[in-house]
């Protein structure tokens, strides 16, 4: 009786220790995405698949999960998006097909080779914006023109093709793309991604990968409040410090985002 009682004991606070340090997890790299528009997937998923949950469980927990940190990232920044409704409608109306493309796809698609695509495309980012030291700092209005939404909806659908099918960077791809084509400055590209990736992008793909198997619950709520926090604290500092935090956070997390990306598809193609 004995042994057993400590057994459970040692075993509770082994289970205590675990939750606590997924929370941990999930507020630190959502914090980190709040203010750089994306990347709460290169510390996140790996936590879950290290947990021992199979890849497509964890995509799907994880894109849950970042509704949380859309929902607390939003709220925080609700009144800068009334200015950007009809980027925001181009957003959903084109992007979301893609999404779905992409997440009833993705068990068809070779992972290591969206990895790597991706993966360059976050270092080549990172670059472009350490070189760049104007960029996304101001914020122009601008007339959107025709010519400019086709340059515009084509990339998005892209994007929500990759969005259904990998973890992490997507959100980093379409805020460079808000501050490249509208002249945006970060703070209102980042608030306009959280919107529409990481609520509607995140709710509509974890809905097709959710189908795949059963979704751990547990660790599923924790990482929603540790989302929701963290997107909301992200978001917070991002109002008080200004573009030029983000900038710099959306630089790095640009840059550990590829070099893991490109990690994942070399350790695959071993």
């Amino acid at each position: 009786m004995l042994t057993t009682y400590l057994y459970l004991q040692i075993n509770n606070d082994s289970n205590l220790h675990n939750k606590f340090l997924i929370f941990f997890i999930s507020f630190i790299s959502n914090t980190f995405s709040a203010i750089s528009g994306g990347g709460a997937g290169l510390i996140q998923l790996p936590a879950l698949l290290l947990s021992g949950i199979p890849y497509y469980q964890a995509l799907a927990t994880h894109k849950i999960a970042t509704v949380a940190l859309g929902l607390g990232g939003s709220i925080r920044n609700l009144k800068s998006l009334k200015n950007d409704i009809e980027v925001i409608n181009q957003i959903l109306f084109f992007g979301t097909p893609g999404v779905v493309i992409g997440a009833s796809i993705v068990k068809f698609l070779s992972e290591q080779y969206l990895y790597l695509i991706l993966g360059i495309f976050s270092i080549i980012l990172a670059i472009y914006s350490f070189c760049k030291p104007s960029l996304g700092l101001n914020s122009t209005e601008i007339n959107i023109k025709q010519s400019l939404k086709l340059r515009f909806v084509i990339p998005i659908f892209l994007i929500g093709i990759l969005n259904g099918s990998v973890s992490s960077g997507t959100g980093l791809l379409v805020t460079i793309l808000l501050i490249k084509t509208f002249k945006m400055d970060f703070l209102r590209a980042v608030s306009s991604t959280f919107f529409t990736v990481g609520i509607f992008w995140n709710a509509i793909g974890a809905f097709f990968l959710s189908r795949i198997g059963s979704l751990p619950i547990n660790l599923l709520v924790i990482l929603i409040f540790g989302s929701f926090a963290g997107g909301y604290f992200g978001a917070h500092l991002s109002k008080l410090k200004g573009n030029k935090l983000i900038k710099k956070i959306f630089t790095i997390v640009c840059f550990l985002v590829g070099l893991s990306l490109l990690i994942k598809s070399i350790n695959s193609l071993k």
